[in-house]
Formats: C-alpha cells, sequence, structure tokens
C-alpha cells in the first residue's frame, strides 16, 4: 500500500507537504488532553502567509495539555492520488488523519475558499453534515472573516468563532476537555461551547422562511444563547504575538516576518467589513513591536518585515518606529513594508522613510473616481490629496503607481466611471517631467456588500452589467496609454451571493463539490458552469442574493452582535445617500457606533514616551578581510524535494541566524554574495553540492561550517569546507562533471547492462522532451562522460544536465516513473 511520502515524487511542488519547517512544533500524543487540526481551506503557500493560523498555532501549543497540528488544502494532483490510494488527508507534523483529530479548525479567510473545506472533510473521510457525525469525529469549528456571516456552511460546522480567536480558542479547549473528563456527548458539549462569548452553535438556532423566500426568522433554541456577541481582544498589549514564524521549505506568497502593529480601524469607510467587524482601534506598544520583530528575525532569517495593520499609516507612533526601525536594520539588510498605507496618513516624512527601502511599486486606493462617490463611501480624501501624493511619489522615484477602485458602488453613475479614467489619467500626468518617467497601472473590483457594513443592503451589479462595465473601463483606459487588471466576474458574482448567503446554500455548495469544484478563488480552477449546475439541480437563483434587502428584513446574519446600536448601520447607509461625512472617532467625536463601553472594550492608542528602537550592535570598524569558503553540502530525506530557488532561500536564511558575516552586492537591492551550482533535480539526494560564500571578515572554514550546521535543518548538512581564491570560478562554472548513484534492483540488472554497453557505442542519444509548452529534441550522449555498474549500482558521470531523461532512456521508463528511482549525487570534479 502506497505512503503518503511515495507521492512527493509525482506532485508539483513537493516542498509544500514536507512538515518540520523551523518553527513547526511535534507534541507527544499520549501526553495531551486536547489535539487540534488547524486547516487552511487554500494551498500551502497562501496559508502560510496568513498571520491568524501561526498565532492560534502558538497559543494553542503553549498549553501543556494541548496541541495544535497543520494542514493546507491539497493541490489537486495530491487529491487525486490521495482518492486513487484510498489515503485520507493528514496533518503535517504528525502524518495522522485529521478524522483523528479532537477538533478541526477552519479559517475562513475568503468566500471562495467554501468548497475546500468540504473537500478537505471529504478526504478526510470525516461525515459533511453535523448531523451525521458525533463523538467519534472530529468538533468542527470555523473562524476569520467569513464566521460574521457562517450561515452557507451552517448544516457543515458544529460552531463558528465570531471576531477575535486568541482567547476564544484556549476556552473552546477548555470546553472540550472538561466535556471529555465528563464523558459527555455531542449535544452537551455543544451547549458548553455556545456559553463561551464568541462562539456560534448552528444547531442552537432554528431559520424560517417567508413563502418569498425571505428570512422569517431565526429562532434560539435555548434561552441563553439569542444573539451571539463578536468577541473582542480587549488590549494587544496583553495578548498573544507571534514571535517564532513559521519559516516554510518553500517561498509563500508574503516570505516575511509579520507584525500587527494595530487591531482595528474606526476611518468609517462604509463598504468595508474588516473595518466595522474589528473595531476599536487597539494599537499595539512601540516597545512590544520592536522586540517581537527582534525575536522574529533572530529565529527565522527573514531579510524582510511588515507592518500589519488594517490603515498602518494611522499607527499613532509610526513615524519614531519606523525611523527607529530603519536605521536598527538597515546595515543588516531587513527591508520594511507597510502594506497598507493609507493617502491621508501619507506625509512627505513617511514616504522618505519608505523610499528607503523598495520603490518597485506604490499603492495608492481611491476605491471611487469621483469625489461625490467618495463621500458617499465616506472615503475621507480628495482628489488634490491624491494628486498631491502622486507627485511626491514619483519626485521620490518612483516609478510606477497603482490605483485601486471598485465599481458597482452604491449610486455609482457612468459618470462616476468615467470619473476613474480621468482621475488615472491625471495621477499619470502627475509624475510628467520626474527622472525616470513615470506609469500608473488601474486595477478595478466589483463591489461586493458585506455583511455588517452600512452597505449590507445594497444590491451588487450583475454578470451583464459588471462585463459590460469592465469592457467600458477597459477601452478608455486603453485610449490613454494605461493598463487595466480586473477580477473576473463570474468569481464577483459567486462571491457575492456566499458573503450574504443563507443555509439553503449548503445544499448548493455541497453539490458543487461533489461535481468537482475546487480552489474557486483560482482563476486556473474555477468552474462557473459546474456552479451553475448545482444551482439549477438545487433548484435556487443566485441573482436572488445579489438584490437589495429591505431596511426592515431579517437579515441571515442578524443573529451576530458585533456590538453596534441599534440603527447604528441604518443610520449610516442613510448619511452615504446624502454623502454627509462621518469623522474618524480616532481623532473626532465619538460616532456612537456602540461597540465601546469605555471600560474594558475602549479605544488604546500608543503612549508617547522617551523610548527608542534600540541600536544595532556596534562593530569596530576596520578595513574588510575578505575571504571566499567553498561548502561541500549533503542534501537528503525529506529536503531532497526543496526545489533550487527554496533551497537557496534556506541557505542565506541560515547564514542570517547564524549572523554570518557575508558579503552582500551592492545595488538598489543588496543580495548575499553566496554562489550555488546548477539545479539537483527535485528528488535526488546528493552529498555534493558545491556552494561558495563570500565573507567579508575572516571566518575559518571549521568554524563557518559548525554555524551553518547549527542552523541547517535536517537532512541538510554542511560535510567539508576549505578556502579559495576570491575570484576563483563559481560553481556552476568550476564542476566539470557530476557523479550520481542509482541502486539497481537485481532482476534489472542483466537487462541494464546491456542497455549502458548499448550507449557507450552510441554517437548521439535524441530524446524529445516538452519545454514551455512545446516539443524540443535534444542530444544527451555529448554530456555523458561515463557510465558502469560496480557493486549492483549504476554510476553515471555526467558534464552537465538533469541525470533524469538519461535514465530514464536507461531504464525504458517515461519521465514521472523515472523520477522515483532512487538517485543519488556522490561526488564532483572540480576544475
Amino acid at each position: 500500500m502506497k505512503q503518503f511520502d511515495d507521492f512527493l515524487h509525482q506532485v508539483s511542488r513537493p516542498a509544500r507537504y514536507l512538515g518540520d519547517e523551523l518553527g513547526s512544533v511535534r507534541k507527544d500524543w499520549r501526553q495531551v488532553d486536547v489535539t487540534m487540526a488547524l486547516a487552511f481551506p487554500d494551498v500551502y503557500e497562501v496559508g502560510m502567509s496568513h498571520i491568524g493560523l501561526p498565532l492560534l498555532y502558538q497559543v494553542v501549543n503553549g498549553l501543556d495539555w494541548a496541541l495544535a497540528e497543520r494542514v493546507y488544502a491539497p493541490w489537486p494532483d495530491l487529491e487525486a492520488g490521495l482518492r486513487e490510494a484510498g489515503l485520507p488527508l493528514a496533518s503535517l507534523e504528525s502524518r495522522r488523519s485529521l478524522a483523528e483529530f479532537q477538533v478541526l479548525g477552519f479559517t475562513l479567510q475568503y468566500e471562495l475558499s467554501y468548497s475546500n473545506v468540504l473537500n478537505m472533510l471529504d478526504l478526510a473521510g470525516i461525515p459533511l453534515r453535523r448531523e451525521l457525525r458525533d463523538g467519534r469525529h472530529p468538533l468542527v469549528v470555523a473562524g476569520g472573516p467569513g464566521a460574521f456571516n457562517p450561515e452557507p456552511l451552517a448544516d457543515f460546522i458544529d460552531c463558528a468563532v465570531v471576531g477575535d480567536g486568541e482567547e476564544a480558542i484556549v476556552e473552546l479547549c477548555e470546553a472540550v476537555r472538561a466535556s471529555r473528563l465528563a464523558a459527555e456527548g455531542r449535544p452537551a458539549l455543544l451547549r458548553r461551547l455556545a456559553a463561551i462569548e464568541g462562539v456560534y452553535v448552528p444547531a442552537l438556532f432554528e431559520v424560517s422562511y417567508h413563502p418569498d423566500g425571505k428570512v422569517a426568522a431565526i429562532r434560539p433554541l435555548a434561552d441563553d444563547c439569542a444573539r451571539v456577541r463578536r468577541r473582542v481582544v480587549a488590549d494587544l498589549n496583553s495578548a498573544v504575538s507571534p514571535n517564532r514564524p513559521l519559516v516554510p521549505f518553500m517561498n509563500a506568497v508574503h516570505d516575511r516576518v509579520a507584525v500587527e502593529i494595530a487591531r482595528g480601524c474606526t476611518r468609517g469607510c462604509r463598504f468595508c467589513q474588516a473595518g466595522f467587524v474589528t473595531r476599536p482601534v487597539r494599537e499595539r506598544a512601540p516597545r512590544l513591536v520592536a522586540d517581537n520583530i527582534a525575536a522574529s528575525l533572530d529565529c527565522s532569517g527573514y531579510d524582510e518585515v511588515s507592518l500589519l495593520s488594517l490603515s498602518t499609516g494611522d499607527y499613532s507612533q509610526i513615524g519614531p518606529l519606523l525611523k527607529g526601525l530603519m536605521d536598527r536594520y538597515r546595515q543588516e539588510q531587513v527591508a520594511l513594508s507597510l502594506p497598507s498605507l493609507r493617502v491621508g496618513s501619507l506625509t512627505e516624512e513617511l514616504m522618505e522613510e519608505v523610499r528607503k527601502v523598495r520603490k518597485t511599486g506604490f499603492t495608492l486606493a481611491p476605491e471611487a473616481g469621483s469625489e461625490r462617490l467618495r463621500q458617499v463611501v465616506n472615503k475621507g480624501i480628495s482628489e488634490e490629496d491624491l494628486l498631491e501624493t502622486a507627485r511626491t511619489a514619483f519626485g521620490l522615484g518612483w516609478r510606477v503607481i497603482k490605483l485601486y477602485f471598485m465599481m458597482g458602488l452604491p449610486t455609482e453613475t457612468e459618470a462616476d466611471l468615467a470619473a476613474i479614467v480621468d482621475l488615472a489619467t491625471r495621477v499619470k500626468r502627475a509624475g510628467k517631467g520626474t527622472e525616470g518617467g513615470a506609469d500608473v497601472n488601474v486595477s478595478v473590483s466589483t463591489f461586493v456588500p458585506k455583511p455588517h457594513t452600512p452597505f449590507q443592503w445594497e444590491a451588487q451589479l450583475g454578470l451583464e452589467e459588471t462585463l459590460s462595465r469592465q469592457a467600458y473601463l477597459r477601452d478608455a483606459l486603453r485610449s490613454k496609454k494605461l493598463r487595466l487588471k480586473w477580477h473576473e466576474a463570474q468569481m464577483s458574482f459567486m462571491e457575492g451571493v456566499f458573503a450574504r448567503g443563507d443555509r439553503r446554500l449548503g445544499r448548493v455548495l455541497e453539490r458543487a463539490v461533489k461535481l468537482g469544484c475546487r480552489f474557486d478563488g483560482w482563476r486556473d480552477h474555477f468552474r462557473f458552469e459546474l456552479w451553475q449546475q448545482a444551482f439549477d439541480e438545487c433548484g435556487i437563483d443566485p441573482r436572488w442574493y445579489l438584490r437589495e434587502r429591505g431596511e426592515n428584513e431579517v437579515l441571515p446574519w442578524s443573529h451576530i452582535d458585533c456590538g453596534f446600536t441599534e440603527g447604528f448601520l441604518l443610520d449610516e447607509r442613510h448619511r452615504a445617500l446624502r454623502c454627509d461625512y462621518t469623522s474618524d472617532c480616532r481623532s473626532g467625536r465619538c460616532s456612537g457606533c456602540g461597540v465601546c463601553d469605555f471600560s474594558r472594550v475602549k479605544p488604546r492608542v500608543a503612549e508617547v514616551d522617551t523610548w527608542q528602537v534600540p541600536s544595532a550592535e556596534t562593530v569596530p570598524e576596520s578595513p574588510e578581510e575578505l575571504c571566499r569558503i567553498r561548502l561541500q553540502v549533503r542534501k537528503e530525506g525529506r529536503v531532497r524535494f526543496v526545489g533550487h530557488l527554496d533551497f537557496m532561500s534556506l541557505f542565506h536564511r541560515a547564514a542570517r541566524r547564524a549572523r554570518l558575516p557575508v558579503r552582500f552586492s551592492g545595488g538598489f537591492h543588496p543580495a548575499p554574495q553566496v554562489s550555488f551550482p546548477d539545479a539537483l533535480p527535485t528528488g535526488v539526494e546528493s552529498d555534493a553540492e558545491i556552494i561558495d560564500v563570500k565573507l567579508y571578515r575572516r571566518c575559518e572554514p571549521e568554524d563557518l561550517m559548525e554555524a551553518f550546521n547549527a542552523q541547517l535543518p535536517k537532512g541538510v548538512e554542511v560535510l567539508n569546507a576549505w578556502d579559495v581564491p576570491w575570484k576563483a570560478q563559481a560553481p556552476a562554472v568550476a564542476i566539470r562533471s557530476s557523479v550520481y548513484r542509482i541502486e539497481i534492483p537485481a532482476q534489472s540488472l542483466e537487462k541494464l547492462s546491456k542497455r549502458a554497453e548499448m550507449l557507450q557505442g552510441l554517437d548521439e542519444l535524441l530524446v524529445t522532451r516538452l519545454k514551455k509548452g512545446r516539443e524540443k529534441t535534444f542530444d544527451l550522449r555529448p554530456a555523458v562522460e561515463g557510465v558502469r555498474i560496480e557493486d549492483g549500482a549504476l554510476r553515471l558521470a555526467l558534464t552537465k544536465g538533469s541525470p533524469m531523461p538519461l535514465l530514464g532512456w536507461l531504464f525504458e521508463l517515461p519521465a514521472e516513473e523515472a523520477a522515483r528511482l532512487p538517485v543519488r549525487k556522490v561526488s564532483v570534479r572540480l576544475d
């Protein structure tokens, strides 16, 4: 029977499934009372870029009596292999089936990931519907932004955590532990969970509908759970903040230390769900931010730090914090990124600090083209603010500005669409005459009304109108020599259906997954025709969910309480239609939203003090003592499935963690001067990877080898180190040939001997391979330096290239089967 590792040879990017990353935790199951699998319903490199899951991972594993492991949605090639072999989806840490865990917690980051939630349950052999599960099955929990309207998943989850999760997850684990000790059944456990603030149990609510399809009532089945109050962590300074990042073996979407400097936003943009459901603003003290960054960099080896919040520029101490961090880490070549800068918060001084990091692109989000429509959405920035920011950015050296707009906002007219084109043109003109020229890219998404916002009652554009407006913008911008990127109309349509959907969508979701819907957030995998089939078979018109909602209508999420006073969101909707501005309560008067009790829950702004970011360690100035050391490195075990570029990153991070005096190149993007050989084929082991490291301070080869080995992961080891001249040839040039050893099954020995002898007599060996989708013919014979069989193994010496095509010919195997051969590079010949 196949084991999980047998699939690593046949899937794309096998490093997604290796586990044992730096920062991961493996606990003994026999020593804990509660086991939890944290599931991210998207591919590994996306999930590893998410800040929430590592936070919960650290919180749960910080409990002596509980453990947390991770699982990400398998790419379709692995899913197919698991289903064919009858193997369940398993966690990364222990390789246990998800069905063996007591709790299975899903992060609902995006509506189009819901099909992956059901698919992951199915792959684990867990019944999809909650009424088919009992105490033998995991408790299925959901959290994240999707939990603010969990109704489309209500038939499949046992409970949802609404709001901040780091405190609630501990109480949830405590409830599971207590319930198991009391030998309770699932119904009793659900009642325990419903008593936790922020935990919603769908089974304890009954939904009825009017004949016209609208929700008639959401009736609680217990007196003490009429509404579910959103959970709020009152003070970030006393909350857990991850300081030991999970460092993947492969490059993730965001490869960096991510530090949350604030939570919540009170700017009041009326389309923004994140801003409304995370109130009030709670800032983390600069001292704690700096300590977190220092600890995270030390144990990760990352070369970039991202300061996260909904509006990083609004952080009250952003100026001194940013300057202090820049001064502290500039010499270490650590970059700082601020991914959410708002036009109104961008001072020239702040932009000057950001400029010192990188100038590859600069993003501004006007959201709407016209002043009137920006007033409707409460954006609070003028056209002149935007143009002045653009002029400053171009003047400071940025070459490209990206403008982000939405179309289909409430009250939008043709004039508002034309204003997008006009504003983008004026922004480009603002860079005229600046050094290097100026360019503007325009990105437009379709407005999707979200629950718990003033626009939750609004209609969403239908498919035909969305496509029509996209076509208008595309043509109009092209005439101005501007590029447009847009979000797929069908994907926005589906997002809108599920964002404001109800429990009846569960049937559609279940049917769509059975039809084959997966990874709906990925354009190449989104199958709109299958969704249409699922809706048709279930007798549901999806367009009905995009309609305008009545102001007195019971909304599917009406029982989820985000803390707003009755009527606040509706008042804000009316203010929007009057173009009335609601000021930010951070600096203006309280808007009366009702979230704060001004005792425990209240705005918390970082206080000004005399503390400064600690300075970098001072190293006595001395002339550079340049040296170059060559390493012989072993790569084996699961790490053999780490690709070449990812292996390079792995080595760079190890050098940073070891604080080695690695020399950097010059230029705008300095890079460590570490030279690697040509790529080793994924899945091939090696005892002879040759890597050169240039240092600006003398280091003994033995000391360098020891320093690297203290930081490299299991499966990677420096075997030898020696000095080479500063101007020696790079490894890729210096290696004249490589010798590979392949174990031969006894029954294949005679046949292989004949093929090897045949090879020796050939003048050419032509093979056809696919390269970038085209068939190309290659002659393998010139690269063959030697081939012989000894001690039951094939030894193959090549001057260049991968051994796999030649092995396929020798063993008479197709490429996918040749990739499974136990190949090991055992030596190289150097100039």
